[in-house]
């Protein structure tokens, strides 16, 4: 018998578990001293792959450059321009949110908002002729917004005329857009096309974005990294909650806007003082700009976009190019607004998770308790949401910190292998939106993607 036979005989055994539950209360019901490991088994059928792209020598400085790059990124909000002057759309273009989408898988409110955004530019007559135009696709191009450097919130449809926030990356000079946030109620990224969304449509490009445009000649680039970074200790996750964000930019913009536009500075203001989440999309445009950086980098697994449809959840990865790996969206498990209910919604919808690819949003819910009155759930919840995502990100953010937390980093890179490994995927917090045409938001909640989004990366990556 070994010396280290006898020593572990002469003291209390201390057993490490994991896996089975009842394994472990077994040995808590005899009073045995016992460390439980929180392990899972990889994804199954995943195990090749992983081991593949594991013994790729690339990932590991791969992945350290692509996330070095999205942390280091200072999106800075630098102009307010016409979608036409900006990404060059021609009459007839749309881009929409998530993956690529024709009109015949497209959701209910993904085509209320090209019906509407055809009504806008005067490509028809009536809802039923923009229809009947779409559907024939004549003249008619649809593309993904993340194709052409651009986010947008829920259908994310976005045509020629429309104003865009214009965000440059201060640090690696890359460029980002994303349309102007309309407010609440009936609104055409919910997929209203009523007169009303397009009588605010054409007040937002004739005050609202020259007007914005003129502030910011007068102020200068508002830093959109230091704003984030001030919010999420201010209470807010920038994902479904942007109160503090956008009373730091009102008062920011504000005497810009009084001094440039004065005609129009009370009506301005008010509407952006009238809009909680008009912040949202700068800090989209923000991400984006932050995730781009990260791209291209060859044998990295860091996710860089993630995106919905309302009928397809997709996702990018650094060293896959501009490849999407898709699954079905799934339907936000939350609560209802009203006598709404899970019938009334719509598959999962929206560029926003760019905040969750940069560590915001759902991967912030810690920094933001009062979310959980929005989303459901209790503020534990929010805080267990937070310190899940640590588990399959690369990093944590140096500057967007979580006071509630001891002011750790947000954690920040979703890797596919990680995913693959742990069997955890992304948290998502969102709206939902109702899936018949112009019913506008139904509630809010929680989604998870499709795991095959991921799996389908990590096979690509052994290809790779």
């Amino acid at each position: 018998m070994t010396s280290m036979t006898l020593s572990m005989l002469s003291r209390e055994p201390h057993v490490i578990t994991a896996g089975t539950a009842v394994l472990g209360e077994a040995l808590d019901q005899q009073a045995v001293a016992r460390t439980e490991v929180d392990w899972r088994p990889p994804v199954p059928g995943t195990a090749a792959a992983l081991a593949a792209v594991l013994a790729d020598p690339r990932r590991e400085r791969a992945n350290a450059t692509a996330v070095g790059r999205m942390l280091s990124a200072r999106p800075r909000l630098v102009g307010v321009r016409p979608a036409r002057d900006v990404l060059g759309l021609e009459p007839g273009t749309f881009l929409h949110a998530g993956p690529p989408i024709t009109w015949e898988r497209a959701s209910g409110p993904m085509r209320g908002a090209l019906i509407g955004a055809m009504l806008f530019e005067g490509l028809a007559s009536s809802p039923e002729d923009a229809e009947g135009r779409l559907a024939a696709g004549t003249g008619i191009t649809l593309d993904s917004c993340h194709h052409h450097r651009t986010v947008g919130p829920m259908a994310g449809v976005v045509s020629p005329s429309m104003w865009m926030l214009e965000v440059a990356d201060a640090e690696h000079g890359g460029t980002a857009y994303c349309s102007l946030n309309e407010g609440l109620g009936k609104v055409l990224r919910y997929g209203a096309y009523g007169p009303e969304v397009i009588d605010r449509l054409c007040w937002m490009g004739d005050v609202l974005g020259p007007a914005l445009q003129a502030a910011l000649d007068r102020s200068g680039p508002l830093d959109l990294r230091t704003m984030i970074a001030q919010a999420l200790q201010m209470g807010d996750e920038l994902h479904n909650r942007n109160r503090a964000a956008t009373s730091l930019m009102v008062r920011e913009l504000a005497p810009a806007v009084v001094e440039a536009a004065p005609e129009h500075a009370a009506e301005v203001l008010r509407f952006i003082n009238g809009n909680d989440h008009f912040f949202l999309n700068a800090g989209m445009a923000a991400a984006k700009v932050s995730a781009d950086a990260a791209r291209d980098v060859p044998g990295s697994s860091l996710v860089v976009a993630m995106a919905r449809n309302g009928t397809d959840f997709g996702i990018q990865v650094s060293g896959l190019g501009n490849r999407w790996f898709t699954g079905p969206a799934g339907v936000p498990d939350g609560l209802y607004l009203g006598a709404y209910g899970p019938a009334d919604a719509n598959p999962d919808i929206g560029d926003s998770t760019i905040t969750e690819t940069t560590g915001l949003g759902g991967f912030a819910m810690a920094a933001a308790p009062a979310i959980v009155r929005f989303v459901g759930g209790d503020v534990s919840d929010a805080v267990a949401a937070t310190t899940s995502m640590y588990e399959i990100t690369l990093a944590e953010h140096p500057a967007y910190q979580i006071p509630g937390l001891g002011f750790r980093g947000t954690p920040v890179g979703v890797d596919v292998t990680l995913v693959a490994r742990t069997g955890l995927l992304p948290v998502v917090n969102t709206g939902i939106a109702g899936r018949v045409a112009g019913t506008g938001q139904v509630g809010a909640g929680l989604v998870s993607p499709p795991m095959e989004a991921f799996t389908a990366a990590l096979e690509a990556l052994t290809e790779a």
